[in-house]
């Protein structure tokens, strides 16, 4: 890997006038001496001073599924070092030490380099640490967690977001997202600056995918797939799921082909997120190729997107939908419950009740549904964000299994994933969904949560809100019409705690009334009107 470390020094240098800072120069020169490392000498250099002060003491909060940050901003070496010290000292504190730690990076700018910098910090703490040898998915670092009883898991990664970001995700021992409770104790111990130190500990190299190829092709009905003759388009987005899906078909002579599965940081054109606009290239290629489906996969492969055979978009919703219902058919005899992020369609609750079986909503984050797989029989669980996992694989979203499946059930049905979704929406009413991203300064993003929770805010445009729901932002349900017994209209504002940032989410039962719905939640998040004139 020393040939990439003067490609990340120059990437790095330039990333202050990426961002069209007033203050480009220091910027520049801050995120050089950050991430390469370089210790200078504070005196003479006011503003060398100010920058060692605020990387020794910048709040580091996880999100959703670990911290992420802006590479050579906030995500630096020693920032991704104050991590690893905070996860040596949990694991030392809370777990057993002498199973080890595992580590996985995707393909992002310099992942390879802060892995190993992570790896130096847990084996100077007296961590034994077993380091992936090729860029692995995080489902596969999951799957190594699990089957060699670890005492869990690092990876880095910041999964679907744009270029210039990184992350550090930790994978509790039972291989799946660290629950709310773990991930506060690595809080609290990054607050208090932790960095043990033991006997130096052994940092060796692993393979990571083999084995986990093994198991999701065991899960899956491949040579069912084979048998069933249809083609297929693979997307992988640059990301750490590139040749997986494309060798196990290759092996089988499954017909397909794959698209942007070469290793490109700048993830060019796109952020690896398996919605759209970024799936195009996908889209394009399935009507081009003549596929039957096409999968995507972000850029550490534990998300899923889909597109049927006319380039339509299928999104985690359907998918979810459509692996459901087939679990409930085909697998009637595997018990658990079903679980759906707060922001998931509920064409779920419609099929769960059909099929007589329990759903749960959790709040938004995948580490909510592995909380309670821990607690209960979970037959599979889902986020908005292309995150589906199923217990008796892993209590892990897993992008690549699950386009495995996918292709699982065309086969098992006979069908083209086009009349998959169709088949859903004949049966279970029309459903459609859409999410819009607002990058909007903090005091617009807290006051229009304020107004939406208010009890004075009893309207959206011409709607009544029906009711409200707070689990995780504020859901209004709505008075909007609903075409042939499908969806109820609901809205949903989320307001990021990381960044300013505001999700709106919406469901109904036409495309265009989702529109409509996002176009005055828009509208509303932006009114100047105080609470109190509001209808």
């Amino acid at each position: 890997m020393r040939y990439l470390e003067p490609l990340l020094n120059n990437i790095v240098a330039g990333f202050g006038a990426q961002r069209q800072d007033n203050e480009a120069r220091e910027a520049d020169w801050r995120a050089e001496r950050a991430v390469t490392g370089a210790e200078e000498s504070r005196q003479g250099n006011f503003s060398q001073v100010v920058w060692s002060v605020a990387t020794e003491t910048m709040d580091i909060k996880f999100g959703t599924d670990g911290w992420r940050g802006v590479i050579a901003d906030d995500y630096t070496f020693e920032n991704v070092r104050r991590v690893a010290g905070a996860i040596a000292a949990y694991v030392l504190k809370k777990e057993d030490p002498s199973r080890g730690l595992v580590i996985g990076y995707d393909t992002r700018f310099g992942s390879r380099r802060f892995a190993q910098a992570t790896a130096e910090v847990l084996a100077s703490a007296g961590i034994g640490v077993k380091i992936a040898n090729d860029y692995t998915p995080t489902p596969a670092l999951s799957y190594a967690v699990k089957t060699l009883g670890t005492a869990g898991g690092v990876m880095i990664t910041s999964s679907h977001n744009p270029w210039d970001w990184n992350g550090v995700k930790f994978k509790a021992t039972y291989g799946g997202s660290a629950t709310p409770g773990i991930i506060a104790q690595i809080e609290a111990e990054v607050r208090d600056g932790a960095m043990p130190k033991g006997k130096p500990a052994k940092i060796e190299e692993a393979d990571f995918k083999t084995p986990y190829v093994a198991a999701i092709c065991k899960f899956a009905d491949v040579d069912k797939i084979a048998k069933a003759g249809f083609k297929f388009a693979i997307d992988c987005m640059y990301g750490a799921g590139r040749n997986i899906l494309s060798d196990i078909f290759t092996q089988r002579g499954i017909q397909h082909v794959q698209i942007r599965n070469e290793v490109n940081p700048l993830f060019p054109g796109i952020n690896p997120e398996p919605i759209e606009p970024h799936v195009r290239a996908l889209q394009d290629i399935v009507v081009k190729e003549k596929c039957h489906a096409g999968f995507v996969t972000d850029g550490d492969a534990d998300r899923i997107g889909a597109a049927a055979e006319d380039g339509m978009f299928v999104d985690s919703h359907k998918i979810y939908s459509i692996l459901l219902q087939w679990l409930l058919t085909r697998h009637a005899d595997w018990p658990g419950d079903v679980v759906r992020a707060f922001n998931t369609t509920r064409m779920l609750d419609r099929i769960a009740a059909k099929h007589g079986r329990k759903l749960i909503e959790c709040g938004i984050g995948f580490k909510y549904i592995c909380d309670l797989m821990m607690e209960r029989q979970i037959l599979i669980g889902g986020e908005e964000s292309g995150g589906i996992g199923m217990q008796r694989h892993l209590p892990e979203r897993d992008g690549l299994l699950n386009a495995l499946l996918l292709a699982n059930v065309m086969a098992d049905e006979g069908k083209s994933l086009g009349q998959l979704v169709a088949a859903l929406q004949s049966e279970y009413g029309p459903h459609f969904y859409a999410r819009r991203d607002l990058r909007i300064a903090n005091e617009i993003k807290n006051a229009g949560i304020a107004r939406a929770a208010a009890k004075e805010t009893t309207s959206l445009g011409p709607w009544k809100i029906l009711k409200k729901e707070n689990l995780d932002g504020i859901k209004f349900y709505l008075d909007a019409p609903i075409t042939d017994k499908g969806a109820e209209a609901w809205v949903l504002l989320r307001s990021s705690g990381t960044e300013p940032l505001m999700r709106i989410y919406a469901e109904a039962s036409s495309p265009e009334l989702v529109q409509k719905v996002l176009d005055e939640a828009v509208a509303f998040v932006h009114e100047k009107a105080p609470v109190g004139t509001l209808s």
